[in-house]
């Protein structure tokens, strides 16, 4: 009975021997199985880490070839190179990863090739944007050919990602699949191995089955794209542990990358709007260029100080809108600055002044005065003028004007003054030399009398007026007695002080309106608009005396007194509309002057009678 108890003791204990060999030949091969499963999940895990580690700098890279080549700010642009390399050193560790699996490692090398190309062209669009060939850049970068190459590398590299995650989901089921057999295995096992077993099926149920299902949860968050879900690192499962802390590491990246990403299309946004803003100021001001250019091609074209004027009216306010102002043009014969042009100012400003009255021309450049007190302000502006700004005009270090601003003027306006005011400079050194070159075609160097030529377009002019006006019109022709006697006792030289100093008495006696000239030699000519022969006379007695008393001199000799004789004549309609028969007349009673002694003034006979 004891050795039929041993018996089956022993043959129970033989059975429980060979169940627990069977069952832990199970667990064993269970346990490896597992164990390869978890190490093919960590390394699907490791693939899809270094894609999305390749794919992150990629982007970071493009990000900062865009921004360098908007910007040009070479802070963009400092680790774009560094990136490029650790892009390609990705690519070749996920080959590496990919040689147990042929076609993972052909998409593996499909995404390589396409990082390489995509790699190439951001290192081409660089090198022309560090050589300063920056819109070639931009326009290889707007024609595409980026776009294009990255979504080659988007969708290489998806195609990868969804079959290691398909590879990743299919792994961990085999594993859940290995870990439900061995349970059932060990439940048949008996009661008594159930028993002995019990902790360690509930170790495995607990250890492995909650970490692989939130894990498994975690990954379809992540493809979903919540990249905000973390694993616990305390799962009682140093492989579970690594996968967790790998899944946690991996998904820290992502969300810092997406974060880097968006804070990088924060920052282009701004480049851009940016730059639209900088594009709109550029087109403004090539807008005012071309006004300018209109301008100045107007200016170069006036022949009047009125024509002058109507161009600055018209083009300053398009130029500077809503900057009222005034032009003023340098008189060098008075020495002042006389208002040429206005805008906007009413009668608020002087017609003219000194040059001392306005510290721009003192300073010899812009004075601004924004009317708070800090700055000194013009005796030409008004006290409650408020902030103004003058801008001295200079040609080759002389003041030959000076533009006057109300208001504050900003940064971009500054441009638009600075152009503004070379061109009307330029304008105003023009204006000056044409009527400078008229004056001299139409002036007597010696005396400064107007010559024989303006005389005769003059007197032409003013015939015509006076027959339709029905106005009187007294034309004198005069000459020195016995000029021949100074050029043959003291030289021309003689006789060229004689016409100087007659010429300037001339000019002293007679109004704007009238005309004084040289008709040539010793002769002098004057045309008196609206006066008759009877209302000149006087005048012309005045200048008689007034030459009469003239004693010019040639160094300290005396060389005697100087007399004119004078005729005089006043235009009829019988004369008709030409000079010659006016002309006549009144040299026909200047002869008549030098028959009755010289040194007088005789009216034409018709008028005397």
């Amino acid at each position: 009975m004891f050795t039929s108890l041993i018996s089956r003791v022993t043959a129970i204990g033989c059975l429980i021997a060979a169940a627990l060999l069977c069952l832990v030949a199970v667990l064993l091969q269970s346990s490896w199985s597992t164990r390869e499963s978890f190490a093919w999940v960590s390394h699907s895990q490791q693939v899809i880490v270094a894609m999305d580690e390749a794919l992150a700098e990629l982007r970071e890279a493009e990000s900062g070839q865009r921004g360098y080549l908007l910007t040009h700010d070479e802070r963009f642009a400092t680790t774009v190179d560094q990136r490029l390399v650790e892009v390609l050193r990705q690519l070749d560790h996920l080959v590496g990863l990919t040689d147990d699996n042929s076609l993972q490692n052909e998409r593996a090398v499909a995404v390589r090739d396409a990082g390489a190309r995509k790699v190439a062209f951001t290192r081409e669009s660089m090198r022309l944007a560090r050589q300063g060939e920056f819109e070639t850049a931009v326009r290889g970068l707007a024609g595409g050919r980026g776009r294009e190459l990255m979504a080659q590398v988007d969708q290489q590299a998806n195609a990868l990602m969804q079959r290691e995650r398909d590879l990743l989901a299919q792994r961990a089921h085999e594993a859940e699949e290995r870990l439900s057999w061995t349970k059932y295995v060990a439940l048949g096992g008996g009661m008594v191995v159930a028993a002995l077993l019990a902790s360690l099926i509930a170790t495995i149920s607990f250890g492995v089955r909650r970490p692989l299902g939130r894990t498994l949860e975690a990954m379809e968050a992540l493809g979903r794209g919540q990249v905000d879900l973390r694993l616990t690192a305390r799962t009682g499962s140093a492989e579970f542990d690594r996968l967790a802390s790998g899944y946690n590491q991996m998904a820290d990246r992502l969300a810092a990358a997406i974060d880097d990403q968006r804070q990088m299309d924060t920052r282009l946004q701004a480049a851009n709007a940016d730059l639209l803003e900088q594009h709109g100021a550029l087109e403004a001001r090539g807008q005012v260029i071309e006004r300018l250019g209109e301008m100045a091609h107007r200016l170069q074209a006036a022949r009047t100080d009125i024509e002058l004027a109507q161009i600055i009216d018209c083009f300053v306010p398009q130029v500077l809108p809503g900057a009222a102002g005034a032009l003023y043009a340098h008189n060098n014969s008075r020495n002042l600055l006389v208002r040429l042009a206005d805008w906007g100012v009413g009668d608020a400003l002087p017609e003219n002044f000194g040059p001392d009255d306005c510290w721009a021309l003192r300073l010899g450049q812009g004075h601004v005065v924004l009317g708070d007190g800090r700055e000194v302000t013009c005796r030409h502006a008004t006290a409650n003028m408020g902030a103004y700004r003058c801008e001295p005009l200079l040609a080759g270090g002389e003041v030959i004007g000076l533009l006057f601003l109300q208001g504050i003027i900003g940064s971009e306006e500054a441009f638009r003054l600075a152009a503004l005011g070379e061109n009307i400079a330029s304008a105003l050194v023009n204006h000056r030399l044409q009527r400078d070159l008229k004056e001299q075609t139409v002036r007597d160097a010696l005396t400064g009398l107007h010559n024989r030529r303006y005389l005769e377009e003059a007197l032409h002019l003013e015939i015509a007026r006076a027959a339709r006006a029905g106005s009187s019109l007294t034309f004198v022709m005069c000459d020195i007695d016995h000029f021949k006697r100074f050029n043959d006792e003291f030289g021309h030289d003689a006789g060229d002080a004689v016409l100087q100093l007659v010429g300037a008495a001339m000019r002293e006696h007679f109004r704007d309106g009238d005309v004084a000239c040289r008709f040539g030699g010793e002769e002098f000519a004057i045309i008196a608009p609206g006066a008759s022969a009877e209302e000149l006379l006087p005048r012309i007695e005045r200048l008689r005396a007034n030459i009469a008393d003239l004693r010019p001199r040639q160094g300290t000799k005396l060389l005697g007194q100087v007399s004119m004789s004078f005729g005089l004549s006043e235009w009829h309609a019988t004369f008709g509309r030409e000079n010659a028969p006016l002309i006549a007349d009144a040299d026909a009673a200047l002869y008549r002057a030098k028959r009755a002694g010289r040194d007088r003034a005789v009216v034409a006979e018709r008028l005397a009678a």
